[in-house]
């Protein structure tokens, strides 16, 4: 058959499902389907036909151990063989009240400065178990791990900001039973403070700033007196070139004020 668009799998609600909810997996297709398929890891699956008019078909299941498990879509289109791929995975993840919550502890302890490496180690009784760290507020756990000597893991957040401020919990998953889950676990409470500008830090910049524009206003004075200096020397050394030039020598102010008469006498102008 040939292969027609993906269509995408979700749960509702999406998180937080115990033993005994009510859960609905919903196909969404793009394209009208005849037939939806919805199939889970365990071998089985569940058939559905639809309305044309449909974007999406819905599968209704009251959760049991054997439910806890990964799921799929897949449709075939209306009037014709075309079937599609297989839809992205979901994972159907039940809470077992009877599981023990975990222990967790926090190092160093609530309050701490930006920057800061922070240890959240969490443990239960013994279980070979993958651990799962949690931020309330957050939908999808942040980190997990598979617990070290089977029954503790060890968490590290690197360089917190006063983002990673918050409350912390635990939950883990027994080995053998890969998509069901303690209840959430005690809490911790971390408190990331900015770290504060070191003592004369303020004075110190602006000391440096004013030193700065001192500076700027010093090297412009010399630079504008080495102008003056230059423009000085240069018409000085113009001047001597014209004097020393042949020809003849420069008139003295008596000869200048003698011209001046005769040349007034000539032309009749009273002096």
């Amino acid at each position: 058959p040939v292969l027609v668009p993906r269509p995408s799998l979700s749960l509702h609600p999406s998180q937080g499902m115990s033993l005994g909810d009510n859960v609905t997996l919903r196909c969404h297709v793009p394209r009208l389907a005849a037939w939806v398929w919805l199939y889970r890891e365990g071998g089985w699956f569940y058939s559905k036909g639809k309305e044309k008019e449909q974007d999406v078909a819905e599968f209704f299941v009251s959760t049991k151990r054997e439910h806890a498990d990964r799921y799929w879509c897949q449709y075939r289109v209306s009037e014709s063989a075309e079937v599609s791929v297989k839809s992205d995975p979901v994972e159907l993840v039940l809470t077992d009240l009877r599981y023990p919550p975990s222990s967790i502890s926090l190092h160093p302890e609530q309050h701490v400065g930006t920057g800061t490496n922070v240890t959240i180690r969490c443990w239960n009784k013994d279980y070979g178990a993958t651990f799962f760290l949690h931020k309330d507020g957050t939908s999808d756990p942040l980190q997990r791990q598979d617990s070290s000597g089977g029954d503790t893991a060890t968490f590290t957040l690197f360089g917190v900001t006063p983002a990673d401020s918050g409350t912390y919990r635990c939950s883990y998953r027994l080995w053998r039973y890969a998509f069901m889950s303690s209840p959430l676990g005690d809490s911790v409470m971390l408190e990331v403070t900015p770290t504060p500008a070191p003592p004369g830090a303020a004075g110190s910049s602006h000391g440096n700033l004013v030193v700065a524009v001192v500076g700027g206003c010093t090297a412009a004075f010399v630079f504008i007196l080495v102008l003056i200096i230059i423009f000085l020397l240069s018409a000085r050394r113009r001047r001597t070139q014209r004097d020393e030039s042949p020809g003849a020598p420069p008139k003295k102010p008596e000869a200048m004020e003698f011209q001046v008469s005769d040349w007034v006498r000539e032309h009749q102008i009273p002096i």
